[in-house]
């Protein structure tokens, strides 16, 4: 009897335990927007569909492409019978090293005197984050960082879980689908002096749209003149113009200017090594003491964080920089993936321009640079395309230029020009 007792006390609690989840109150986030084209894409049966949503490069026949030179270090990586234990947490000095070069070029005051404190992280994401919190920890003057009008949609979450306050600087100019260079300098001579400004180094994503260089000169002047600290992104070196110098300069300038910055590296797009997580955070310091100072305190951010970063892919990106055949092979191919792009950039002006007479002005098409490009579609004709052209990209209008080749190019200026004229 006391047994049947015992059972049924405990099926009661049994149950009244499984009633009440300790994540009941927990909310539905919002879906990804980028995310939420590509299963929208993949849910969809007809062949002529085009994804143009996706940030990653693909060949002329719409393939995932793995460079040759990338396939090359990766056998000689195998072949050198590698161990498998832990990187430092630092990472992969060779890497490491070599990725500082590739970005502030072998010529750098700073690089030469020893005074770059530099980190692996887990690709350009991993970069930002070790960034934003050793600003939000270390940066003895402010802990508001500004941003330009649109960004990466990753960047304002990721500097607000990094403990900063994130603000907006004007950027992108809609009427003219350019860059509103007036709105950036008014609103940085207005920023806080000492307040950190993020900066795309090149490829602005999601617009597409780059200052000139004398127009980087300008904003290097007014971060100068205010105090303020430049933080840069630069995920697509070699990948924009298809120089690995050219697509520096703004980095390699602001330093040479006397500027003490912040940068953060991905070797996703211009390597493709999406799935391998590879890239680098690094800043200009004093000197070698300072720099010793520097990196002991971002391993104490790292350490709790993720511990060290793998390795595999630290090793293949390794070995094409230090390789000087493989890295003239890369230079190539990274170079031959820009001029793809830049080609469809052509191709689609001139369908639009020229054969189809399409309303409106579309030179921006060929003046932005990039993997991304700001069309100046509304989000009612985007959504038309989805609808019934079958061609996918995010509701602002934004697309990426790699998904657009030889095969489907025509097909999709034909839709936005069904579209711009309402005939869709």
């Amino acid at each position: 009897m006391l047994s049947a007792v015992v059972r049924r006390s405990t099926v009661t609690f049994t149950a009244g335990r499984r009633s009440i989840s300790c994540w009941s109150a927990v909310p539905a986030g919002p879906p990804d927007p980028i995310l939420g084209v590509t299963e929208a894409f993949k849910a969809d049966k007809d062949p002529k569909k085009i994804n143009l949503g996706v940030g990653a490069y693909r060949d002329g026949a719409g393939k995932p492409y793995v460079l040759n030179s990338v396939k090359k270090a990766e056998e000689i990586v195998k072949a050198s019978n590698p161990d498998k234990e832990y990187l430092p947490i630092t990472g992969l000095p060779d890497f490491t090293k070599r990725a500082a070069i590739l970005a502030y070029g072998a010529d750098s005051a700073p690089l030469k005197q020893s005074a770059i404190a530099v980190t692996q992280s887990i690709s350009g994401t991993g970069a930002l984050r070790i960034g934003g919190a050793f600003l939000a920890r270390h940066y003895p003057h402010s802990k508001m960082v500004y941003l330009p009008t649109p960004s990466w949609g990753n960047h304002t979450p990721l500097f607000r879980d990094s403990g900063l306050e994130v603000r907006g600087y004007r950027y992108f100019d809609k009427s003219t689908v350019g860059l509103d260079f007036e709105g950036l300098k008014a609103d940085l001579l207005a920023a806080p002096e000492n307040a950190i400004v993020f900066l795309h180094a090149c490829a602005h994503n999601p617009t597409g749209v780059d200052p000139t260089p004398e127009q980087w000169a300008v904003i290097s002047d007014i971060i100068k003149e205010r105090k303020l600290f430049p933080f840069f992104d630069m995920a697509y070196q070699g990948f924009a113009s298809g120089s690995t110098v050219k697509d520096a300069f703004a980095v390699r300038h602001f330093v040479a200017q006397g500027h003490q910055i912040a940068l953060a590296q991905s070797f996703a797009k211009n390597m493709g090594l999406y799935g391998e997580r590879v890239g680098a955070f690094s800043l200009t310091t004093e000197s070698a003491e300072e720099k010793a100072r520097v990196e002991s305190q971002l391993k104490i951010i790292i350490r709790p964080m993720y511990s060290n970063p793998p390795i595999h892919g630290a090793r293949i990106a390794s070995t094409v920089l230090g390789d000087p055949a493989l890295y003239t092979e890369w230079e190539k191919e990274v170079k031959g993936m820009a001029d793809r792009i830049i080609n469809m950039r052509e191709r689609l002006y001139d369908t639009l321009t020229n054969s189809l007479r399409t309303p409106g002005e579309w030179g921006h098409i060929k003046s932005q640079i990039g993997m991304f490009s700001f069309t100046g579609l509304t989000p009612p004709q985007t959504k038309a395309l989805a609808e019934k052209a079958h061609i996918y990209m995010t509701s602002d209008g934004r697309i990426s230029m790699a998904g657009l080749n030889s095969g489907n190019i025509e097909y999709f200026a034909e839709s936005v020009d069904a579209a711009v004229r309402g005939n869709l």
